[in-house]
């Protein structure tokens, strides 16, 4: 079923594009496209007009001639400088629209009247005679005084010198607005003359004004011309535009920076063209401009630490330090710098630039044709770049996939930057053409829609995320049930946390405990603890894991035993070894600790026998060696005698190789072959013949035990049942030494050709069965020495020692029964299981019962 179509991707895009085109004329996107103007500007690189020099009234010049403002003296005797050094043309910024009177000055002017009026009477005359002559003292005070009223009146001085330099060129300033009515009185003459030819008419009109302030008559009329110093900032409040026409009700008025440029060029108002809505020409330099004519500034940039344009103080040329022909033929400007001595305005390329070097720029550009263009028929580009861009978020982006609308997007954003770019810096009157509201469109476009995908997305993320986290739970729940505890973990870790995933884990760190794997157990408690601290005994759990994972050694180098000993009980779970949970430790063996383990699922108790077999061996016989153990334990467990301890399991957990047996009563022999504690002789020798009977069926089954010693026959007394145990242990490395230094199969038992490491077969096991029987007979071992070496070499060389010394009891037959089972050479041994056995029992009959009865009652014939 379709989306409705304000879902739909083209829908938005077109919602994102009404949307940017109605704040398109907002002063947030206007102050941007000014930005991306201050940018172009900035990039591109022109030459200044080096003609232009600046004179500036710094702090300097202020700190040495006096406070501001100065007396008009001062500027006279800088005109008349300029004027004697040939400069071609004299820009003052100054702001002559008051007359500066000096407080005697007025003082002086009244004398004069008085003075000039009638002359003083005569001494002693007579009232009524006819007026005298003015004497010579009257005649003296007047020129005095006429004298000091030239010395004070400064505006005079300052006109006088305006007057003989005929090129200094005034500002006035008008107050932008248009007028409600008509204006108070004409302007004076002297004003008017500056007017352009030509009257304000049509629509394109240039900014209007309200009112006008000019230099008072006195100057007015000396100066060469006259031209308004009025800027416009935008709507960010910078400078980057030059009115170079007002509108002064039907009047219009060049600007000061056209008038110094009309000027220089000897020039007047009547060579200054206007094209209403389009340029201002000036001779023959075409201006373009806006359409209320205002010109784009070109703003030339500091090279090298130098400023763009020359300016010296203006101490510095008054007083000679630099010289005034300096400035022959040159376009002379002179303002003031210093802070709080007017204002300052920001540009593009500077966040202060004085009135006067905002006017240096203003003129070269105009000499120079440096300033921007922006065309009239720009607004047409700008549509046209803004509908495209509208179309491709409309109808292409929404066909693309991520990666290639990413790339299209981007690629199209440099374009429109580059573009801008190219058309500022490259021609020589750079176009200013706004595409940043399409640049906007693009961005905002694209983002839009790639937010409304993602969160399309994330819906369907969220859903599917839920579905994977319920299928991830189930999963590590099997997992566990299997006893694959990292799998489960792995996915109980993908799903997000909740009560029920706590419970899920709590179980499964118990698992760990069980399995001895306290680090891990530890690592899901500390996962736990992040979500919910207050668990029900999290906390204990963690700190209990956290203390067993950095004590507790199974197998390690550090262990007191090979293997270790499990943890069993204060307050931790039981431990798992595979799949049956251990209950206690049995005892201690030459490789492992033996437990009572019970297998959880039908309830049967079973002896597991542990082996570290990481710790007894080389990491690079590590990998056949447990190869070898797993196969020797199925071979074993194929085994199936009643004199043979049946195997339920094999397998590794954690550091430690385990085998799974039948759990028997009783213990081994090796308390019976003690002085004192022997057993009679006719359970000894009807416990060997068990022996030899199962190890002939093993034989015969392709088994060699290699290990036969009292140690690994079991035996209850009360029941007497024996069997043999840990078949195949000792093949696991042929008798090679392992790291602890200790050699498989014990020396003591061990048959001549099994020391000398010949392949050996049952008949080796028969031996070291009859050395068992011997030392049960006795209670000593038939072979011995003060060193290892020495016993080898007896076993290997000698006879044993005659069994009659140590205990005179034993019947000839049975003392010739083993010397024949213990003799050097394998071939004249017994040679099978059963053969041993029957001799065995035929020896033992034939003492125990001379006339053909039994000894004592018992059967020997089991």
């Amino acid at each position: 079923m379709k989306s409705a179509f304000w879902k739909t991707d083209w829908f938005l895009s077109a919602a994102v594009a009404v949307l940017v085109l109605f704040i398109g004329g907002s002063d947030l996107m206007q102050s941007l496209e000014r930005k991306a103007y201050d940018l172009g500007v900035q990039s591109s690189s022109r030459a200044p007009l080096d003609r232009i020099a600046v004179i500036a009234i710094d702090e300097t010049s202020i700190a040495n001639i006096g406070r501001w403002p100065w007396s008009r003296e001062i500027h006279a005797k800088m005109t008349d400088l300029l004027a004697g050094a040939k400069a071609k043309l004299i820009g003052n910024t100054l702001l002559l629209f008051e007359p500066q009177v000096d407080p005697g000055y007025q003082y002086i002017i009244k004398l004069i009247e008085i003075a000039g009026k009638a002359a003083p009477p005569a001494p002693n005359a007579d009232p009524s005679s006819a007026p005298a002559a003015p004497s010579a003292e009257h005649l003296q005070l007047v020129a005095l005084l006429k004298e000091a009223e030239q010395a004070l009146n400064t505006d005079g001085k300052l006109a006088e010198s305006f007057g003989k330099a005929q090129n200094v060129v005034q500002p006035m300033l008008f107050t932008l607005g248009e007028p409600r009515g008509k204006p108070d009185k004409p302007l004076p003459e002297y004003v008017q003359k500056n007017a352009l030819p030509v009257k304000a008419a049509g629509e394109d009109l240039p900014l209007q004004t309200a009112s006008v302030q000019y230099p008072v008559e006195v100057i007015g009329t000396r100066v060469a011309a006259l031209g308004h110093l009025n800027a416009n900032p935008d709507v960010d409040g910078g400078i980057r535009t030059e009115p170079l026409v007002l509108q002064y009700f039907d009047q219009l008025y060049p600007s000061l920076s056209l008038m110094i440029a009309a000027k220089s060029l000897n020039l007047g108002v009547a060579d200054i063209k206007v094209k209403f809505g389009e340029s201002v020409s000036l001779g023959k330099l075409n201006i373009a401009t806006d359409p209320v004519l205002q010109m784009h500034t070109y703003f030339y940039k500091d090279r090298a630490d130098k400023p763009a344009f020359q300016v010296d103080s203006f101490y510095d040329v008054i007083s000679g330090k630099i010289p005034a022909d300096k400035y022959r033929d040159r376009i002379v400007l002179i303002g003031a710098t210093a802070a709080g001595v007017g204002s300052t305005s920001v540009t593009p390329v500077s966040p202060s630039m004085p009135p006067v070097l905002t006017l240096a720029h203003s003129v070269s550009s105009i000499l120079q044709e440096h300033f921007f263009v922006a065309p009239t028929w720009g607004w047409m580009v700008e549509r046209a770049v803004f509908l495209l861009i509208a179309a491709y978020l409309i109808v292409l982006l929404p066909r693309l996939s991520a990666g290639p609308g990413a790339a299209v997007t981007g690629g199209v954003l440099v374009a429109l930057i580059a573009t801008h770019f190219a058309l500022m810096v490259v021609p020589k009157q750079g176009l200013w053409i706004q595409l940043m509201v399409p640049c906007v469109l693009l961005i905002l476009g694209h983002a839009a829609l790639v937010t409304k995908r993602f969160i399309v997305t994330e819906g369907a993320k969220l859903k599917s995320d839920e579905t994977s986290a319920e299928s991830n739970r189930m999963l590590g729940i099997a997992y566990q049930a299997q006893g694959q505890l990292d799998l489960a973990w792995d996915k109980f870790r993908q799903v997000p946390m909740s009560p029920a995933v706590m419970d899920n884990l709590y179980n499964l760190a118990l698992d760990f405990e069980r399995k001895r794997q306290f680090n891990k157990a530890e690592s899901v408690f500390r996962n736990m603890h992040e979500f919910n601290p207050k668990y029900r005994d999290l906390e204990q759990k963690l700190s209990r894991a956290k203390q067993l994972s950095e004590t507790v050694i199974l197998g390690g180098a550090g262990a007191s035993h090979p293997g270790g000993t499990m943890v069993l009980g204060g307050g931790s779970e039981k431990p798992m070894l595979g799949r049956y949970q251990v209950e206690k430790e049995l005892g201690k063996g030459a490789m492992g600790v033996v437990y009572l383990g019970k297998d959880p699922k039908i309830g049967r108790q079973v002896a597991i026998k542990t082996m570290a077999l990481a710790q007894e061996f080389e990491a690079d016989e590590l990998v056949e060696v447990k190869e070898r153990f797993f196969r020797e334990a199925e071979t074993a467990g194929r085994l199936n005698h009643p004199n043979i301890v049946s195997i339920y399991d094999a397998g590794e957990e954690h550091d430690l190789c385990y085998i799974a047996m039948e759990l028997l009563k009783g213990a081994d022999l090796v308390p019976y072959t003690k002085p004192g504690a022997l057993l009679p002789m006719d359970k000894a020798v009807s416990i060997v013949a068990r022996v030899a009977d199962a190890l002939g069926y093993a034989h015969k089954q392709g088994v060699v035990h290699r290990d036969i010693k009292p140690a690994n026959i079991m035996y209850h007394l009360d029941s007497d049942t024996a069997k043999v145990t840990d078949f195949g242990i000792a093949r696991l490395t042929d008798s090679s030494k392992t790291k602890t230094g200790m050699v498989l199969g014990t020396p003591s038992y061990m048959s001549p050709e099994q020391l000398a490491g010949k392949k050996i077969d049952g008949r080796s096991d028969l031996f070291s069965l009859a050395g068992s029987l011997y030392q049960m007979l006795c209670g000593k071992l038939p072979f011995g020495g003060e060193s290892m070496a020495q016993l080898m070499f007896k076993i290997s060389n000698e006879p044993p020692t005659d069994i009659l010394s140590v205990n005179p009891d034993i019947p000839p037959g049975l003392v010739a029964f083993l010397d024949r089972a213990m003799t050097k050479n394998a071939d004249e041994r017994f040679q099978t299981g059963e053969e041993f056995a029957a001799e065995l029992r035929a020896a033992f009959s034939g003492r125990a019962a001379p006339d053909g009865g039994a000894s004592g009652g018992v059967d020997i014939s089991l």
